[in-house]
């Protein structure tokens, strides 16, 4: 809590090194405020540089940046940022406050840089001193000392009011008798329904037990009839998952995002519909993000790469499987996949082994895409070629990233800013399809 006092001071911010990887133009975030960047960040910045993830690229580009700023940011004042913007200055090491030291059980960069926010609160009084940190136990040990600390907040969008790509529309019942009787098209003045709708919006128009599902086109200002139709043996249980096949197999939409819990049928549908629309594409290809569980590495896993990778893969593989037993053994839609996966015009790789190819012609599904920083995400937007479409799909609400939440990672990034594109739609799945047991599960445990 920010006293009265406080309130009128100078802001002087404390980066930690996870707000750099995160963001390499962060010093640029802060509109007016000064920057403080513990010489501890530095260090480990040095450790982050070569590389090819996203967090090495992050570092490279943060010191190149701070490279660029004339000024001494050693001295107190430090270097201008830019006209608009504060100024930033590197705080030397020291040694640790004896305090930290009798609480802290260890000398770590954490606590080095949580002492030198520490120290700039007794020294700068002319400021407000707070420490930025994605890590939310290093900001509990800041202001456990009195230290006040937040979230880098620059990307975060409010999940709540995030878009949903559908809605429900209570109407009269002579304009769903006016969608059947004219066919597959209906432009918007024919609907009477104010709805001011986003290009390729969802909608299910209702009214008792009369319905009927659409979804709008802005480039013909009309709304388009969504049937239930069979996607290479997958029949969509609900409107959700509907809405959800049309996109997936409209080659105008070159960008789709699919969001939902557990069991919704996300990769499952996005797999269906590459099958289906192969013919389109030179190579269908399944990613998903390895984010090793607690933090471990996968060098604590046995066996060579291949080994170490198939865990993380193997719910791609599930999903093709029950694909597959949607017909018969035999049937050519069936044995057309282990063709497929043999030819090498369908593959499962983790996401990294990926990145760097070029994306022409290709179905592009990206998994777990809640797992993705909101630089990732355009990363791999910004490699797509001519012809490729490109999927993402995940539960902003099961992140297992250390330092992404259900309002920083890349998929709800990429929701929010993508809203309003002709070659963009979204739909976020509510209705579980798995199984009664896992519905139950997802809601209660």
């Amino acid at each position: 809590m920010i006293s009265s006092a406080d309130a009128n001071k100078r802001k002087l911010f404390v980066l930690d090194t996870n707000v750099c990887l995160h963001d390499a133009g962060c010093i640029r975030r802060f509109e007016e405020h000064d920057l403080a960047l513990p010489i501890t960040v530095l260090e480990e910045l040095d450790n982050f540089k070569k590389g090819h993830g996203d967090i090495h690229f992050q570092a490279r580009q943060f010191l190149r940046s701070l490279d660029s700023l004339t000024g001494d940011m050693l001295s107190g004042r430090g270097a201008k940022i830019a006209d608009d913007l504060g100024r930033i200055r590197v705080v030397l090491g020291h040694d640790i406050d004896p305090k930290l030291r009798g609480i802290f059980l260890s000398d770590s960069p954490d606590h080095r840089i949580v002492d030198t926010a520490l120290r700039l609160q007794h020294l700068e009084k002319e400021f407000h001193v707070i420490l930025v940190s994605k890590d939310t136990n290093l900001r509990m040990k800041a202001k456990a000392l009195g230290v006040p600390a937040q979230d880098y907040n620059s990307d975060k969008v409010e999940s709540k009011r995030l878009y949903m790509g559908k809605r429900t529309i209570e109407t009269h019942t002579d304009v769903i008798d006016e969608i059947y009787r004219n066919g597959e098209t209906i432009p918007a003045r024919n609907l009477n329904v104010e709805l001011e709708p986003n290009p390729n919006e969802n909608f299910v128009l209702r009214n008792g037990s009369k319905s009927a599902l659409a979804t709008y086109r802005k480039s013909i200002d009309s709304y388009v009839r969504v049937e239930k139709a069979r996607c290479y043996g997958v029949l969509p249980r609900n409107a959700e998952q509907s809405f959800a096949l049309r996109a997936l197999t409209d080659d105008s939409l070159k960008l789709v995002t699919l969001a939902g819990k557990a069991g919704t049928g996300k990769t499952i549908l996005a797999l269906a519909a590459a099958l289906q629309s192969r013919q389109n594409y030179r190579q269908i290809l399944l990613a998903r993000p390895v984010v090793p569980l607690s933090n471990r590495d996968l060098g604590y896993l046995p066996g060579d790469i291949s080994a170490k990778l198939d865990p993380y893969m193997q719910p791609l593989h599930d999903n093709l499987s029950v694909i597959k037993h949607q017909f018969d053994e035999n049937d050519v839609n069936a044995t057309r996949i282990n063709t497929m996966l043999e030819n090498e015009k369908l593959v499962i790789a983790p996401l990294a082994y990926i990145r760097g190819r070029s994306l022409q012609r290709i179905f592009f599904i990206v998994d777990e895409a809640q797992n993705l920083t909101p630089h990732e995400v355009k990363t791999i937007i910004t490699r797509a070629g001519e012809g490729t479409k490109i999927v993402f799909t995940g539960d902003i609400h099961q992140i297992d990233h250390p330092y992404l939440d259900t309002e920083s990672n890349g998929l709800t990034y990429l929701i929010s800013r993508m809203k309003g594109q002709d070659i963009y739609s979204h739909i976020t799945l509510e209705k579980g399809e798995r199984s009664e047991l896992a519905d139950i599960g997802t809601e209660l445990l």
